[in-house]
């Protein structure tokens, strides 16, 4: 997929570089906040990967109720 088709396919945004979570990827990721979480109880964001960027498993731990759903929107992996 080139990046035209990407970008109109990615309905939510790049984002900035998601610096604060580099190390939990190999590779530029980006994030776009979708909501503020000063003002809700579920974060939502979207994440954006560059090509060849991988993912490190980790474990997103949550106190009460579930950690992480992930929704893939556009792309191909």
């Amino acid at each position: 997929m080139n990046k035209e088709t990407f970008d109109k396919e990615n309905i939510f945004g790049k984002g900035e570089p998601n610096d604060a979570f580099a190390q939990f990827f190999i590779g530029q990721s980006y994030l776009n906040p979708l909501v503020n979480p000063e003002e809700t109880s579920v974060f939502l964001a979207n994440v954006t990967f560059e090509p060849g960027c991988r993912n490190n498993w980790h474990i997103h731990k949550a106190t009460n109720g579930g950690g992480q759903l992930l929704i893939c929107t556009a792309g191909e992996g």
